[in-house]
């Protein structure tokens, strides 16, 4: 059997870890390190290590015994909360990842501001308000940093601000844009990153790109399943191919565009109906539509939910933007959801 590639969290959610994995599981044997694995992640792994990848010396012990009998291939988290420990075992097996002093800084949001500063990557100000809020899914490569597609995302009402849509178009305008391509090859040169995925988020000021955060790791929100559809890129695939010391396929082989949308409570309360009608199914451009609660549980509205709280998803492909745009309504239509006030105060 191949070498395994050791995956740090799978998520807890099949919705948004499940594409990815079964992207990456099809050319590698995955190993995952971490509690019990979720019932819809068993059956694409090709094995387990029990750690807490929070803590980061227990884990790279677990890790260093496994080493000694199996020759690992190389190390991948998604999540952000896993970028030091994953920064650590790629050092202790000698194999390409983040500097670990890199994962320490991206784990503090004030700390990589500091560092992104120090390497000129031009931050937002508290002026830089204008503009649409954007993200460059970049594939970096021997140090290259190949930027494939450009994510733009919707936010909904404050003061949550949790998006309320992504689109990817193979044909973005802002693909050509050398301010953005240099804040994005300067954010890779400030974390270090010589091999990996970059998530770089920006806003597109009058003044010209500026970036908000930066994440070394593949983005969430299926964003590579979006980049996929569009675009024919595997950044699943690409980041299982720069861990392991492999050269990514990058190439252009779709040129349409691909959107999903997050439903939200419409009021704060007890989730008491969520339904899709059948009629759903026959969109043309629907790619997918999921529940992600279920009825009985309190829920949050738009305003103050977070990620947990969401409704349902939905994903369409079309030539363009605007086709997607139209695909996202249209699927709308079929979400039935009722809340009823709590009985007593919600805790926010």
């Amino acid at each position: 059997m191949p070498s395994p590639l050791l995956l740090l969290g799978a998520g807890r959610q099949a919705a948004y870890g499940e594409f990815p994995l079964a992207r990456i599981a099809a050319v590698h044997p995955v190993v995952l390190v971490g509690a019990a694995p979720p019932a819809w992640a068993i059956p694409l792994l090709a094995g387990h290590l029990v750690a807490d990848p929070d803590r980061e010396a227990d884990t790279a012990a677990v890790v260093a015994r496994f080493a000694a009998r199996h020759r690992v291939a190389g190390v991948l988290t998604w999540s952000r909360e896993h970028l030091v420990t994953a920064a650590r075992l790629a050092g202790q097996l000698g194999l390409p990842g983040l500097p670990y002093e890199t994962a320490t800084a991206c784990a503090d949001p004030a700390a990589l501001r500091t560092l992104l500063a120090r390497h000129g990557v031009p931050p937002a100000g508290r002026d830089d308000q204008e503009g649409p809020l954007v993200a460059a899914e970049a594939v970096v490569h021997d140090e290259d940093v190949h930027i494939v597609a450009i994510t733009r995302t919707t936010l909904g009402p404050p003061p949550a601000r949790q998006p309320l849509r992504h689109i990817v178009y193979a044909h973005d305008g802002l693909l050509h844009n050398p301010f953005l391509r240099q804040a994005v090859e300067r954010t890779g040169r400030a974390l270090g990153l010589t091999h990996g995925v970059l998530h770089v988020e920006l806003r597109v000021t009058p003044r010209g790109p500026r970036v908000i955060g930066a994440a070394p790791c593949l983005p969430g929100d299926l964003i590579p399943l979006l980049v996929e559809r569009a675009t024919g890129v595997d950044l699943a695939r690409a980041a299982a191919a720069v861990a392991t010391g492999g050269a990514p396929d990058v190439s252009l082989t779709r040129q349409r565009a691909a959107a999903i949308q997050f439903a939200y409570p419409a009021a704060t309360g007890r989730l008491t109906h969520l339904a899709l009608a059948p009629a759903a199914a026959q969109e043309p451009s629907a790619e997918r539509m999921v529940l992600s609660r279920q009825p009985g549980g309190l829920v949050r509205a738009a305003s103050h939910a977070d990620a947990s709280d969401r409704l349902a998803h939905w994903v369409v492909v079309g030539a363009d933007p605007g086709e997607c745009e139209g695909g996202l309504r249209g699927l709308a239509v079929h979400l039935s959801a009722a809340v009823s006030p709590p009985s007593r105060t919600f805790a926010a």
